[in-house]
């Protein structure tokens, strides 16, 4: 599989940032850095919550502040669009209501086609659940284009003279190529070197038997995967087989190697149906110091059609 590039993955020309206003600080950093690398358009949406529509007066009876609302969350998103627009990037608020958030969310994707979304998330609950909330939950599940989540503990690092690095955590489980080879574009197209982690169950004495044949099998799999997504790039793909919890090897591993992404395939129906209820997904989001890229298979192999039909002409 000669390496080709997608333009509209690595090079978007579109980046839509779906905020509840008080993640801006954490996103927007992101946010920039991204747009600047390619020079796409900004778009940050927020939607109001129905409960957001709604203020009390003096007595403490509730009304219907409409204006008041928007009006407070143009202005939040303003000196964000200003800020942007120094840089020399065009950047737009869209501040919408009218029905169900997500809907309103899903509209602006529809409408405008961009080619990522940036999306917030909170942090881990006192039962180990991702507090993601049903708008951002429920934009997850939805939404069929790569989604760069930023977790309460995701920083931007200056890289200086040290080459970027991409982690890319795989089950070898189904359209795994296809997100291998979209990580690897993504290492190609900002010279980085690109880790590849499979994570085996922890290792006890009396499982050892069988487990050195596992560990073979799955290392020779793994170099049959980066010899096909790397051949004819100059990309470093470079094989780990870890052992233990798989969000603690991947968090463990993104850390060793200072990863400035994360990119976790999922197949449709399962990371984003149950997102709240896989410990592994929650944990990774929560407690990730980079933006991770999450990827539904049909997604996946959408982009990677895309790839071979540039290829192709």
């Amino acid at each position: 599989m000669e390496a080709h590039d997608n333009p509209r993955l690595t090079r978007p020309k579109t980046i839509l940032v779906a905020t509840n206003l008080s993640d801006l600080p954490r996103l927007m950093p992101f946010a920039l850095h991204m747009a600047s690398e390619s020079g796409a358009r900004l778009q940050l949406v927020h939607a109001l919550s129905i409960s957001a529509e709604f203020t009390a007066d003096a007595t403490g009876m509730p009304y219907y502040n409409r204006h008041e609302v928007l009006s407070e969350a143009e202005n939040m998103l303003e000196p964000w669009c200003v800020r942007a627009r120094k840089l020399g990037l065009e950047c737009v608020a869209i501040v919408r209501d009218g029905q169900p958030a997500v809907r309103e969310i899903i509209e602006v994707i529809n409408h405008s086609h961009p080619d990522r979304l940036i999306l917030g998330t909170r942090s881990l609950g006192r039962l180990g659940r991702l507090l993601l909330g049903s708008v951002a939950e429920q934009v997850l599940r939805s939404a069929n284009l790569p989604v760069f989540t930023i977790g309460p503990e995701a920083h931007l690092e200056e890289h200086g003279n040290r080459q970027p690095a991409i982690l890319f955590a795989t089950t070898l489980g189904e359209d795994h190529q296809a997100n291998a080879a979209l990580a690897c574009q993504f290492a190609t197209a900002q010279g980085a070197r690109l880790v590849m982690l499979h994570v085996l169950p922890a290792l006890h004495e009396r499982q050892t038997n069988g487990y050195d044949a596992l560990f073979e099998t799955i290392t020779y799999e793994l170099h049959q995967l980066a010899h096909k997504i790397s051949a004819g790039s100059r990309t470093n793909v470079e094989i780990k087989v870890a052992h233990g919890n798989p969000a603690d090897q991947i968090l463990a591993e993104a850390s060793a190697i200072q990863a400035h992404l994360i990119v976790m395939g999922a197949a449709d129906h399962s990371v984003f149906d149950s997102i709240t209820h896989d410990r592994t997904v929650c944990r990774v989001l929560a407690q990730a110091s980079c933006p991770v890229l999450s990827l539904h298979g049909s997604t996946a192999q959408r982009l990677q059609n895309q790839t071979e039909a540039v290829a192709a002409h």
